[in-house]
């Protein structure tokens, strides 16, 4: 069947190759000088790059100098001031917020793996601009602590259009991405289609020695590479019943399989580490599936200053996991232990919103109202080699672990702009129903409650050059199924992490000052959360184990304070400098103790690009994390390069980049425990991010419509 799908794709691209070609050459040429004549205007006489909408930053893409040699949009938010971007792809803002990401004012529909490919699949000039909202108001999803919403340019040319994506990914494996898309305008009704298929090899070191006070000393050495494909197919109709009525649809499916193969070691001997207690080597093999299935409804009527919008969203999530976990004595290779996995994990989530909004003079006024339920079940069984040489259940892993989640919520906002003063306030409600069942634990968790969200928001313009905004939210959020699900996630035979199924979904109220002159643009947060979700460590000195359990916390008191500026040192040399600093002070009990420790910590990160002759160009970008932690980590600075070439040919149609991602392997990350009185832990992380990076696109055809990006809700982002 995917054969057969390829097989119609690729037909239908050349078939949007020939028909490209048969255009005239004449018109090809109008075009192009009319459009960089366009461009060059624009640059001279719109030279600011960023300015605030309702106090978040706004950041212009497309004709931005500082973004000409980023490889696509993930590169991009790498270096976009108030965003982090991991050596994994996650991506971070205010320091540890994991944004909802927004495509023209919607949230997307897809994994966090879809989400990176696609932010892969696209080119700078494709993004007219990006908002980063660090204090979303109250007409958002409570979840959404912050988002970034990347504005794509419009166009409305007629017929069809076709891009094709690569990346090759090498270090001492290599990893491969391949991404086409289709679409056809009628005027009418947009089609649209999107398939890809990645493939390759990446890889990941894990380094632990833990001791407590009096005990043995355990070394932990874990190298685990991972083979992994992923196909993924969308279908969608875009309809433009009338002047005032749209309506859509979307189809989509996403399969991955991943074989992976981890082998360790674990070696343990005295406290003075002089006389070997046990060495012993391990081997852990997994055959992981995961099937997404989604479908997505949107409607929208327009009608003066009044507008209602409706989304519905289904989506069913099947993850498969069968683990082998073989632990032999270094010495002699004899048995020591032999256990296997076998997890089945179901998720189903529907969710249904209305939104209404009136203008009234000045006066913008909106409500909505949104229904989402959702239903997780989980069943991992343990077997384990017994002395008779059978597999036998092990009921001491084992578990049974089921979710189901209820939410109503809705809001009221209002929007008014006198003179250059712009005031928002909202108010939101969320009512949660909840019940979990650990049946392995025999405990049933059921809780219903319902919380108040306001928010405020007031901006002011001075003139062109400076603005102000100051803003208030509060926001809620809930643990995750991964976070409830008491099952055991291992990282070592004597290492692993557990969910906790009483834990309390967390409440976060915080103020946000930003300031803006010309492109210079410094903000600063500051709030408190409630109920902190974490993780701490228990070792246990008699088995070697140990564990990091789920908790909450009472309370962290935290304030980010974050400046960025360019400078243009010569015609053809451009620099961006970006500067946080953050404060976290966590309230921790732990274990017969409270800790609670102040933690500054800062970053800098510099972007460099030069504009070389014969249109290339070359990017340099450095970024130094300096020593963080939190009451009980300590983590290690660490630092990273990235250099970059960009070259357009083929009259702008084929975009080629070359680059070299962490050059000196220098982003591993440490982490030390600060209390060696209690437990001496110590343990280093690593990603294969040291990597040469081929990138290659070509767009064919003549139209220019973009199409609207399906939705994402606030449970798909928890389902991971």
């Amino acid at each position: 069947m995917i054969i057969k799908l390829w097989l119609l794709i690729l037909f239908l691209f050349l078939s949007f190759c020939g028909k490209a070609q048969k255009a005239a050459p004449d018109s090809l040429t109008e075009t192009k000088s009319s459009t960089t004549h366009i461009s060059e205007v624009v640059i001279q006489s719109a030279p600011r790059k960023v300015k605030l909408s309702d106090g978040n930053l706004v950041m212009s893409i497309a004709g931005n100098k500082d973004f000409k040699t980023s490889t696509h949009l993930l590169d991009v938010l790498r270096k976009t001031p108030g965003v982090t971007v991991d050596q994994e792809d996650g991506i971070f803002i205010g320091g540890r917020i994991t944004p909802a990401i927004f495509i023209d004012g919607k949230p997307v529909v897809m994994s966090n793996q879809e989400i990176q490919a696609y932010l892969r699949s696209l080119s700078p000039e494709m993004v007219e601009s990006i908002e980063v909202n660090t204090n979303p108001s109250s007409k958002y999803d409570a979840e959404f602590k912050g988002i970034i919403d990347i504005k794509l340019k419009k166009n409305t040319s007629l017929g069809w259009k076709a891009n094709y994506n690569g990346n090759v990914y090498v270090n001492k494996f290599n990893y491969r991405e391949n991404a086409v898309s289709l679409s056809y305008h009628t005027g009418k009704v947009t089609y649209n289609l999107q398939a890809g298929y990645n493939e390759g090899i990446s890889t990941y070191r894990y380094k632990a020695l833990q001791q407590l006070a009096n005990t043995n000393v355990l070394r932990t050495n874990t190298y685990q590479k991972d083979f992994g494909k992923v196909y993924n197919i969308q279908a969608g109709a875009d309809f433009r019943l009338n002047d005032k009525n749209r309506a859509g649809i979307n189809l989509r499916g996403n399969f991955r399989n991943i074989d992976r193969i981890r082998n360790g070691s674990l070696y343990a001997t005295d406290k003075n580490e002089k006389q070997l207690v046990f060495h012993t080597i391990n081997e852990n093999s997994t055959d992981y599936s995961q099937d997404n299935y989604g479908l997505t409804a949107d409607y929208s009527f327009q009608n003066k200053g009044f507008k209602l919008t409706f989304l519905g969203n289904y989506l069913s999530v099947k993850n498969k996991q069968d683990d082998d976990f073989i632990n032999r004595d270094q010495a002699t290779a004899n048995l020591l232990s032999y256990w296997k996995s076998d997890l089945l994990n179901k998720i189903n989530i529907y969710t249904a919103q209305i939104d209404a909004s009136q203008k009234i003079n000045t006066i913008y006024l909106e409500a909505g109202i949104k229904y989402s339920n959702s239903d997780t079940h989980n069943n991992i069984r343990y077997d384990t080699l017994s002395a008779g040489n059978q597999f036998v259940f092990d009921p001491t892993r084992s578990n049974i672990f089921s979710y189901k989640e209820r939410i109503w919520s809705g809001y009221l906002s209002y929007r008014q702009k006198i003179g250059n003063l712009q005031i928002n306030a909202g108010l939101r409600f969320e009512n949660t129903s909840s019940i979990s069942n650990a049946v392995t634990l025999d405990s049933v968790v059921s809780r219903n409650y319902l919380k108040w969200l306001p928010s405020l928001s007031t901006s002011y313009a001075f003139n062109k050059s400076s603005e102000l905004s100051l803003s208030y939210s509060r926001k809620i959020t809930r643990p995750s199924f991964w976070q409830l699900n008491p099952f055991r996630f291992y990282f070592s035979p004597l290492n692993y992490s557990m969910g906790n199924p009483y834990l309390l979904p967390s409440l976060t109220s915080q103020i946000k000052a930003t300031y803006r002159y010309k492109n210079w643009v410094t903000s600063f947060t500051v709030g408190k959360e409630k109920e902190v979700m974490t993780r701490y460590p228990l070792y246990n000195p008699e088995t070697n184990v140990l564990e990091y359990l789920g908790t909450n916390l009472p309370y962290r008191n935290f304030a980010v304070l974050e400046t960025s500026f360019p400078i243009r040192i010569t015609k053809w040399w451009n620099l961006t400098s970006q500067i946080a600093g953050y404060y976290n002070y966590e309230f921790r009990p732990y274990l017969d103790e409270v800790f609670a420790l102040n933690i500054y910590n800062y970053e800098v990160r510099l972007n460099q690009v030069f504009s070389l002759p014969k249109g290339f160009t070359v990017n340099l970008f450095a970024n130094y994390e300096s020593k963080t932690g939190n009451s009980l980590y300590i983590f290690k600075p660490r630092y990273t390069v990235d250099v970059s070439v960009q070259k357009l040919w083929l009259d702008n149609k084929l975009n080629t980049k070359i680059g070299f991602n962490n050059l000196f392997d220098s982003y591993e990350q440490q982490l030390e425990f600060r209390h060696k009185q209690i437990m001496d832990n110590r343990t280093v992380h690593w990603w294969d991010s040291s990597r040469l990076v081929f990138s290659l696109s070509y767009n064919i055809g003549s139209s220019k419509y973009q199409v609207n990006e399906t939705q994402k809700t606030e449970e798909e982002n928890r389902t991971r």
